[in-house]
C-alpha cells in the first residue's frame, strides 16, 4: 500500500495562543469583587456571633472551675486572688489545681481578661466579660456575657 503524497500546499490555521485576555481577567476580577462585597459583611456578622458564643462557653467553664476550687479549698477565690487562683497555687494545703489547662482561658475572645467579682451581684461570685466594646451594657457583639 502506497502512502499518499502530500499536497503541495495546505493552508495552515493560525491558532490563538492559550491564555486569557485582559478583558476576561477584568470581568472575573469585577465579579469576584462584587461577591466579596456582598459576602464580607455576612462573614463579619457570623464572626461576631461566634465570639459571643465562645465567651458564653468560656464563662461556664470558668464557673465550673471556680466551683471545683470551692470544693477543694472550702472557699471561693478572693477578689485579690481573682481567677488566677485557678491556675496559680494559693496559700492553702487543700489547693489541688490547676483548675484550668491553659492560662489563655482567662482571656475573653476580644483579648481582655475575664472579670471576677466576689460577692457577686447575681450569685455568690460573678464571672463576666464586657463584650466587644469593653463597656457595661450594650447589644449584639457589645453585650456583656456573664454567669448570671
Amino acid at each position: 500500500m502506497a502512502t499518499p503524497a502530500p499536497s503541495p500546499r495546505q493552508p495552515t490555521l493560525r491558532l490563538r495562543p492559550p491564555g486569557f485576555t485582559l478583558l476576561e481577567l477584568m470581568v472575573v476580577l469585577i465579579v469576584l469583587g462584587l461577591l466579596a462585597s456582598i459576602a464580607a459583611p455576612q462573614v463579619m456578622k457570623q464572626l461576631g456571633k461566634a465570639k459571643h458564643q465562645t465567651a458564653k462557653v468560656q464563662v461556664e467553664a470558668l464557673s465550673a472551675s471556680v466551683d471545683f476550687f470551692f470544693v477543694d479549698v472550702g472557699r471561693y477565690p478572693t477578689q485579690e486572688e481573682g481567677l488566677k487562683a485557678l491556675v496559680d497555687r494559693v496559700q492553702s494545703d487543700r489547693w489541688d489545681g490547676p483548675y484550668l489547662k491553659k492560662r489563655e482561658s482567662l482571656t475573653d475572645p476580644w483579648g481582655a481578661p475575664y472579670q471576677y467579682r466576689i460577692p457577686g451581684k447575681a450569685r455568690k461570685y460573678d464571672i463576666f466579660t464586657l463584650g466587644a466594646d469593653q463597656r457595661e451594657g450594650g447589644q449584639g457583639d457589645d453585650a456583656d456575657v456573664g454567669n448570671w
